[in-house]
């Protein structure tokens, strides 16, 4: 599948833009023996400065961007959050909310006002930004919609050695690099970016690090196609490893698309789940417009749960997200507003509705994967618990 054929025209500025990035790695592969590895090719495309489609503010959320995102489409999905975490205040933990990646700050203005309206307001919300165009219009968005409670929002450089309250991470992990690995003839390579006649091309290599050797090898006693490619999260493993050490006591929650590791490693899925969207649309070429599309891969949940549980942290549930958003008060939340407000304006909200909580769209697309550190169990998640196997 590779769609370059029917994407929008790029203009001559944005060509520019990714041609300059185009630059930057290449003379990267150059510096580096003739090839990276895709994990750094992809943290390039995203986060290189002044130049990646998250740093250098190429990248849009919602109908008019490449990607819209749960909260972008119901107020709803900030709401039944709010309420898993006014269970985590409720056990005495500081009043505190840090959320990674914030995007629009929709999900932090949703969040805040069924906490005030709860009488549960946090002493601060914290938001850990690393797109500064991002920041500025997280601070306008929320400066313009919530200027009563702006002195409540903190934007942060850095995790906090120490945190205790409530963490959020939506649709990080799945915007994180991923190295590529491929298994052919029964042998294990890292796929690598090396330059051919001047343009990126592919070019598979011993593997050299250990702790992908292992999670390699554990994934090739599952396969038994000839030729297998797919994605090992060895940078969302490593900044779960730094969040569980800095959290004292409160909840962790990942919300993201994914999978558990026996659905994500198997002969079905043999091309792994590497996908790239520029303008909504979807293509599987991540060479296409550096710098201009976004580069995703699924998450995969099972070895984020392991790692957790090393760091001391319980492993509070697993869930589909349409399941989450249920113990979450969703439907309650939504029967409430349907009362007051005109028909019109709930059908609007009825259809949002629907796609957070529909099997064939977001609700068993995505999964949230809630962590815990010296808390009991939280209510909530042990109510219809239709918890996933990890």
């Amino acid at each position: 599948m590779n769609n370059k054929h029917t994407l929008s025209t790029v203009s001559p500025e944005a060509q520019q833009h990714s041609d300059a990035l185009k630059k930057l790695i290449k003379k990267q592969i150059q510096s580096e023996g003739g090839s990276i590895s895709f994990a750094k090719y992809m943290h390039a495309c995203l986060y290189a400065p002044g130049y990646g489609y998250y740093s250098a503010g190429s990248h849009n959320i919602g109908e008019q961007g490449d990607f819209t995102t749960a909260p972008e489409i119901s107020s709803f999905f900030g709401y039944s959050i709010a309420n898993h975490i006014i269970d985590v205040f409720a056990q005495k933990t500081q009043k505190h909310i840090l959320e990674f990646g914030a995007g629009s700050g929709q999900l932090a203005i949703d969040i805040m006002v069924y906490l005030e309206k709860s009488h549960e307001l946090p002493e601060f919300y914290y938001i850990l930004e690393i797109s500064a165009d991002l920041r500025q219009r997280q601070q306008q968005y929320i400066r313009q919609l919530l200027p009563e409670l702006i002195d409540r929002f903190v934007w942060l450089d850095e995790l906090p050695e120490q945190f205790e309250g409530v963490i959020l991470a939506n649709e990080v992990c799945d915007a994180m690099p991923v190295n590529l690995i491929k298994i052919k003839d029964h042998q294990l390579y890292e796929r690598h970016v090396c330059l051919n006649n001047n343009h990126f091309a592919w070019r598979d290599m011993p593997v050299t690090d250990d702790e992908l050797m292992q999670q390699g090898t554990r994934i090739q006693t599952l396969i038994s196609t000839d030729i297998y490619e797919t994605e090992i999260h060895l940078a969302s493993q490593q900044w779960l490893r730094t969040v569980a050490q800095s959290l004292k006591k409160g909840a962790f929650f990942i919300i993201d698309y994914g999978y558990s590791f026996n659905t994500f490693y198997n002969d079905e899925r043999k091309q792994g789940t590497l996908c790239c969207y520029y303008r909504h649309q979807l293509n599987d070429d991540p060479f296409y417009l550096p710098g201009l599309q976004d580069i995703t891969a699924h998450t995969e949940f099972t070895t984020l749960a392991d790692i957790a549980f090393e760091q001391g942290l319980d492993v509070a549930g697993f869930h589909e997200q349409s399941d989450f958003l249920m113990a979450g008060g969703i439907t309650e939340i939504a029967a409430e507003f349907h009362n007051n407000i005109p028909t019109a304006d709930w059908l609007q909200k009825s259809a949002g509705l629907k796609q957070l909580l529909m099997p064939s769209q977001m609700g068993q697309q995505f999964k949230v994967l809630s962590l815990t550190k010296n808390l009991e169990l939280l209510a909530r998640l042990s109510i219809n618990d239709r918890r996933y196997q990890l």
